[in-house]
């Protein structure tokens, strides 16, 4: 699986200096379009930009979307979308002559080097429970320590770049603000596009259509599959591999929890990290990665609990609402390498399980029908009133809205 830390891509950006000083001369001197938008996301064609891509397009608005390979260029094409190569001479001119660049993760998912001068637009991919961007050592680790000051001065004058960041509430709002050294005016409380997806049409209808994709997904019977599907997804640790992997205890455990429950564990471990889960494998386990699934959120709606650590999907998975188990064996180390943004146990209340086994002794208690289902998802319900401010399926709208006052804005 593919790994990447923070400490090795700042290196390489240093590296690349005079490449963006270079970019940022270019797009001095080319001429940005009037309305051309460019859209990219780290995972594929989906998350937030795909969302806003489909409003965009239904409100006339032209734009091309940039690609990593050809599997993408694919799936563009599917749903009609026009596409160009990323890292290629043409990535750069569209890129240099969008009026608006949308990215979820960072200026990566589009052309790095072609972003200055543009209204960007960065949807980010999840609320933050551990800290991120400047809020975090990690961000800004060098590969010799005297050089992190510059990664830092350079991390924020690159997000300085960004016109519109979305919250999900004015509590998210401070996070962001704080983690990408933004202004209030930058940060709008709109509610996330990427989650539209979550409190569009009824429960039913939402349940029904992700169970029939798990289905299609795992090889089972659509509208005949009862058993219950258990989403781990943990976060990713900036490179180092996952501490959850089980052993030949937890897997044993794991197993007869299934079993007897009637379950099956869909192992998504993070596209960035690194844990080797095939000595599980089977019928009751399977791997649900991002090469198999780019975009999980959809799928919320058919699982029927989520086990992770410190990832994001924890709030997406509170608009569902869907219990929760946490497994987190380093959460004392993590809050001093990573840290939180509040405590820890102010989420899990205190029930974070340190081994599988014991995660497994939690879902046989949380899968079925009962009390312990009924708190957590009570939780789920607590937590989602913290950090949602809308539910109404129209964040992305919304967001669109912000761009085009912005662009109104600007061209007064």
């Amino acid at each position: 699986m593919a790994s990447f830390s923070f400490g090795a891509g700042n290196a390489a950006k240093l590296l690349r200096i005079p490449l963006y000083l270079a970019g940022r001369v270019a797009t001095w001197v080319i001429p940005r379009t009037r309305d051309g938008w460019v859209f990219g996301s780290a995972v594929g064609i989906a998350d937030g930009a795909l969302a806003l891509w489909r409003h965009a397009a239904a409100e006339g608005q032209r734009g091309v979307w940039l690609t990593a390979d050809a599997a993408q260029d694919a799936q563009a094409a599917d749903m009609g979308i026009p596409t160009v190569r990323r890292g290629t001479l043409r990535g750069f001119w569209v890129t240099a002559r969008a009026r608006v660049v949308v990215v979820t993760h960072g200026f990566g998912d589009v052309d790095r080097y072609a972003t200055g001068g543009a209204l960007v637009v960065q949807l980010w991919h999840g609320i933050p429970l551990k800290r991120i961007g400047l809020d975090s050592p990690a961000t800004v680790r060098a590969p010799l320590p005297f050089l992190t000051p510059l990664v830092a001065a350079l991390y924020r004058a690159t997000q300085r770049r960004i016109a519109v960041l979305p919250a999900a509430s004015h509590l998210v709002r401070g996070r962001l603000e704080s983690a990408f050294a933004l202004d209030d005016e930058r940060v709008p409380v709109t509610g996330e596009p990427r989650v539209d997806v979550l409190s569009t049409g009824s429960a039913t209808q939402r349940r029904d259509s992700a169970r029939a994709s798990i289905a299609q997904l795992v090889g089972a019977p659509a509208g005949a599959d009862d058993r219950a599907y258990v989403l781990y997804a943990p976060t990713w640790r900036d490179g180092d591999p996952d501490p959850a992997v089980p052993d030949a205890a937890d897997w044993r455990a794991l197993h007869a929890m299934l079993e007897a429950t009637d379950a099956v564990l869909l192992i998504r471990s993070h596209p960035l990290g690194a844990g080797d889960y095939t000595a599980g494998a089977g019928e009751r386990v399977r791997l649900f990665g991002s090469d198999l699934v780019p975009d999980v959120t959809p799928l919320l709606p058919g699982m029927d609990v989520l086990v992770t650590d410190y990832s994001s999907l924890v709030f997406d998975a509170s608009l569902v609402p869907l219990p929760v188990v946490f497994l987190a064996p380093d959460a004392e180390d993590y809050a001093v390498e990573r840290g939180f943004y509040g405590r820890y146990d102010d989420v899990t209340e205190g029930t974070q399980a340190r081994t599988w086994t014991e995660a497994a002794a939690q879902l046989a208690e949380v899968i079925p029908a009962g009390p312990e289902r009924s708190a957590r998802v009570a939780r789920a319900v607590a937590l989602d009133a913290r950090v949602h401010a809308h539910r109404d399926g129209r964040n992305t709208a919304r967001v669109y809205a912000v761009i085009r006052r912005r662009l109104e804005g600007v061209r007064r």
